[in-house]
């Protein structure tokens, strides 16, 4: 099939749609292909999307999607930065929106629910087209990427499978399809049908992250490390070239460190994920954060690499937007010892929580300010006083967004603090409860270890310790 061919165009009287014959109301044939091939480069995460659909809009000023697309792939990013483009996206698009038809009107109500920080409204109108145009791969992205960032772990599948009877490979995307199915399924614990799913798309496009993406998640949650390191590497090369890219080598190095192979998790770190440029997208800085304090609980010394980190985190401290960034963010402000920016965050959000009503003021206030003072109390040495703030929230934190994987670097600190405040019965209760859930876990297994040595069960330490070897020598 030519690049071309691709993205034919379906006529049905005076009405033109997509290449999944999903109606749109600008005629020009050549604008619609290009803006499917700007979606495709945001589906397959090579290229830059926004770079594209802005020659679109250049050359096409009257067409409404080619507006609306920019303004919705913007709200993917979760940083203020993109929040003047995207506003200026959704004023040009209500400019010319009596030339649209409805489902084009319903990207419009999504994009400016999410302006006003009504995230979960943005859902309903996503998910309301879906109901109605069920091929509208661009809304099925965007439902399915959004539950991920607000943590609705049952809508990432459940919007796929609402539709996905009606997809096959005769409908062109059908791979992306199954990479957001593998990863809601993944991330639900169907992770037989999840990796199915996943190596179904590749079969179809090798060259196809997110689908590389989900069956890592499989490999990781089922501590299947050695032939998750394998699957990374033997697709390292059809990664692509976006941010997402170390993305998937924070997956790869996760792998490496529940085998406790550290100095391989120190070169990713330093070949792929370390960084001096101020400017950048805040997917990156997130990712190497969440790496360098998971090393920080294990104690392994990263130098000066917590000093870059909050330079570049620094101009956001003030943001509000995603408690998912604030507690990242200030992973890299307290082990920097950055008091300023600390208290710049933290006073940031008491503003904001005080006076805001939308979708992340109940999120910041209920998870991510007591993880933000966990995170300072940690650091302090406060061992106990971080313990009595995640240890309500642990079960509540799949609101806080991302991945369980991601997710459990709360987990890792609560744990962790436990240890360290000599709380051991709660230790055990905790490693017990990761090492039932993934056995194959070395580092679950030494987590078991200490805490029955600082019971004073030498024996049952030397057994968990023993297994968390046998592991790691595989």
């Amino acid at each position: 099939m030519t690049a071309e061919s691709k993205y034919t165009l379906k006529k049905t009287g005076k009405a033109v749609s997509d290449c999944r014959g999903t109606p749109v109301s600008y005629r020009d044939g050549a604008a619609i292909v290009a803006l499917e091939k700007a979606h495709e480069s945001a589906l397959a995460f090579r290229g830059d999307p926004i770079a594209e659909i802005d020659v679109v809009i250049a050359d096409h000023p009257g067409f409404v999607m080619a507006h609306l697309f920019k303004a919705a792939w913007l709200t993917q990013a979760m940083e203020t930065r993109v929040y003047d483009d995207m506003v200026q996206a959704v004023h040009a698009a209500d400019k010319i929106i009596h030339l649209a038809n409805d489902r084009e009107r319903g990207h419009l109500e999504a994009v400016q629910a999410w302006i006003r920080g009504d995230f979960f409204g943005a859902i309903q109108k996503w998910e309301a087209i879906l109901t109605y145009y069920p091929l509208d791969l661009l809304a099925l992205q965007l439902v399915h990427q959004t539950d991920v960032l607000l943590g609705d772990v049952v809508g990432q599948r459940d919007v796929v499978a609402r539709v996905f009877n009606l997809w096959d490979e005769g409908v062109e995307g059908y791979e992306f399809v199954l990479g957001f199915y593998a990863f809601g399924l993944e991330e639900n614990r169907d992770f037989y049908l999840a990796e199915q799913m996943g190596r179904l798309s590749l079969a179809l496009r090798p060259e196809n992250p997110y689908a590389v993406h989900a069956v890592c998640h499989v490999m990781e949650m089922k501590g299947r490390q050695p032939g998750g390191i394998r699957f990374m590497y033997e697709h390292v090369d059809r990664w692509g070239k976006s941010n997402f890219v170390n993305h998937l080598w924070w997956h790869t190095a996760l792998l490496h460190l529940d085998i406790k192979e550290i100095d391989r998790v120190l070169e990713i770190y330093d070949q792929h994920l370390r960084s001096t440029e101020q400017e950048g997208s805040k997917y990156d800085e997130l990712d190497s954060a969440a790496l360098l304090w998971r090393l920080k609980l294990l104690g392994v010394d990263t130098g000066d690499s917590w000093k870059d980190l909050a330079d570049k985190w620094a101009s956001s401290a003030q943001d509000t937007l995603y408690a998912f960034n604030d507690v990242h963010a200030m992973m890299t402000f307290v082990s920097d010892d950055r008091i300023d920016a600390q208290n710049m965050l933290l006073n940031a959000n008491e503003r904001y929580i005080e006076s805001a009503s939308d979708a992340n003021a109940a999120v910041s206030r209920e998870i991510g300010i007591p993880f933000c003072l966990a995170i300072q109390d940690f650091h302090h040495e406060r061992y106990a006083s971080c313990v009595e703030r995640l240890l309500p929230v642990r079960y509540m934190t799949h609101r806080l967004g991302g991945s369980f994987a991601q997710r459990d670097i709360i987990a890792w600190t609560l744990l962790e603090a436990a240890l360290r405040a000599k709380q051991y019965h709660l230790a055990l209760a905790l490693a017990n409860e990761r090492s039932a859930f993934k056995p194959t876990s070395p580092q679950n297994w030494s987590y078991v270890a200490q805490a029955f040595k600082g019971l004073g069960d030498q024996s049952n330490a030397d057994r968990a310790e023993a297994k968390a070897k046998s592991l790691i020598a595989g």
